[in-house]
């Protein structure tokens, strides 16, 4: 991987092709931008559902 680092770092980003066709394209990340939340965090971001799942599929289902 220490050269695909390198070739990214030089390139900024790299198109993968097979015979001559791009079939993909690596792009590095940057971190500083999005860092990815913990699982902690988003559970405690989603509001609490008051009504159980099976309440709502059986409701959704019988208004069929």
């Amino acid at each position: 991987m220490s050269h695909l680092d390198k070739l990214l770092e030089i390139e900024g980003e790299v198109t993968i092709t097979r015979r001559g066709e791009p079939i993909a394209r690596l792009i590095p990340i940057d971190s500083k931008k999005r860092p990815i939340p913990s699982h902690r965090d988003l559970r405690e971001k989603m509001r609490e559902v008051k009504v159980g799942s099976e309440r709502l599929l059986r409701e959704e289902r019988d208004a069929r």
